[in-house]
């Protein structure tokens, strides 16, 4: 059995996945712009990951810009059975490795036949739309329906599974359900940034899955005097603790920790094995 099989499952797109992943972002070059600086180093966290039990990757095409769904390709294909892909799109990296929207129904087919040609897949498991809020990052209020139309477009044409949303509001949810079924929404969401805590818990009501972006902060890693000392009382790093409360937050929050190191892939997976006692919860949820 795999150390990771301690985190639980929980259902994405009909399928059990492991509440601990792999977000492949990292594994482009710096800004996630270009080609890893080591390819080796990448090719051998990809196929860690899949030996540890992971069984659900995110990427996208723009990252690099094609540079981990070849990278994915080339580490892992013919891929596991059990695997479970997810992608994105809805956006598009500048010459000066600017990130951009590109959500223009030509854009957007364009993007799925992208992920799927670098992927070497004839259908995709999971894609995300990425909506572009304030600065990127925070969601704004806008329509879905025409980006989401040639979703649900490509999806009876067999080409995608199942649809999802990133960077997305509640009203933008529920607008999107009226269109085509979403499985999953990943947003930003880890122990300091809690806006979306009333969401989590309506999608888990639902059955639908949450998958937070920057789990451990992002560009800028989670630092807290709270967070440090109940790693060291646990004998944990603090992203280990970091990654447990995600994981004791709901039942349907699923994490996609990424990295370009072997060591720092086991150390983040090692986080489904930690339990955290009831009053290392209470200090933590103290720290929004």
């Amino acid at each position: 059995m795999s150390s990771i099989d301690k985190s639980g499952s929980f259902s994405l797109g009909g399928a059990a996945v492991r509440r601990l992943g792999y977000g492949a972002m990292q594994l482009a070059g710096p800004g996630v712009f270009g080609p890893p600086k080591d390819r080796d180093a990448a090719i051998a966290v990809l196929r860690h990951a899949i030996e540890a039990g992971v069984n659900h990757i995110d990427t996208s095409d723009f990252y690099g810009p094609h540079v981990t769904n070849r990278l994915i390709r080339e580490a892992l294909a013919p891929y596991p059975d059990d695997l479970l892909i997810v992608t994105k799109i809805g956006a598009r990296r500048g010459d000066d490795a600017s990130w951009l929207p590109a959500a223009s129904p030509d854009e957007l087919r364009q993007a799925v036949h992208d992920n799927l040609r670098n992927l070497g897949l004839d259908v995709l498991d999971v894609v995300n739309l990425r909506l572009w809020g304030e600065n990127g990052h925070a969601p704004a209020e806008g329509p879905v329906e025409q980006a989401l139309s040639v979703l649900a477009e490509l999806q009876q044409r067999g080409l995608v599974r199942h649809i999802g949303l990133s960077n997305a509001t509640p009203s933008q949810i529920d607008e999107a359900r009226r269109i085509c079924g979403i499985v999953c929404v990943q947003n930003h969401y880890n122990l300091v940034h809690r806006a979306d805590d009333g969401l989590i818990d309506d999608l888990a009501g639902k059955g639908i899955a949450y998958v937070p972006f920057f789990p451990l902060g992002g560009f800028t890693p989670l630092q807290s005097g709270t967070l440090s000392g109940v790693a060291g009382r646990l004998g944990a790093t603090p992203m280990q603790v970091a990654l447990a409360w995600l994981l004791q937050r709901a039942p349907n929050v699923l994490l996609i920790p990424g990295t370009s190191s072997v060591g720092h892939l086991r150390e983040n997976l090692a986080a489904a094995e930690l339990e955290l006692p009831a009053d290392a919860v209470e200090a933590l949820d103290r720290m929004a």
